[in-house]
């Protein structure tokens, strides 16, 4: 039993971001210097949140009275979920450094310009322009395995 790809906004919208990165970025070298901005820019966007986020806590952590009244549950519930985002981005930012480690490996693999060539060929396969009409023969071919078993 065959399985039509999710029609989903959300998946749609990572199947069009998918292919018009592997058209535009076809190669092993663009493939690898835009893997290494992405992770740049998650890095350094998390890391200026996690900033910000940290000097919120400190001014409000300096403001506040020792002791929470009753009536004030909701300032505890905002300061619980101030601190827990920022053990989430601590997380985040871990990883992101985790990541950063492993992709400097990426970086040290060179491949010849036959090779470049043939991440080319195949890119344009993978990833054929989205108005051609083998578009649409291509995405029922690679979704005729679905990604994930069904749960029903």
């Amino acid at each position: 039993m065959t399985q039509e790809p999710c029609q989903c906004p959300d998946c749609q919208r990572f199947y069009r971001e998918h292919d018009r990165l592997i058209r535009e970025f076809p190669t092993l070298r663009q493939q690898q210097e835009l893997n290494w901005a992405a992770l740049q820019s998650f890095r350094t966007l998390s890391g200026r949140v996690l900033e910000d986020l940290q000097k919120q806590q400190s001014l409000h952590s300096n403001e506040e009275i020792a002791e929470v009244s009753p009536g004030e549950s909701s300032v505890a519930d905002a300061s619980d979920l101030l601190q827990q985002t920022i053990a989430d981005l601590e997380n985040i930012n871990a990883h992101l450094f985790s990541v950063e480690a492993l992709m400097e490996r990426v970086f040290d693999v060179k491949v010849p310009e036959e090779v470049e060539k043939k991440f080319r060929e195949l890119a344009g396969e993978l990833a054929p322009d989205p108005l051609n009409v083998d578009r649409l023969r291509l995405n029922r071919l690679l979704h005729q395995t679905p990604d994930l078993p069904d749960r029903s």
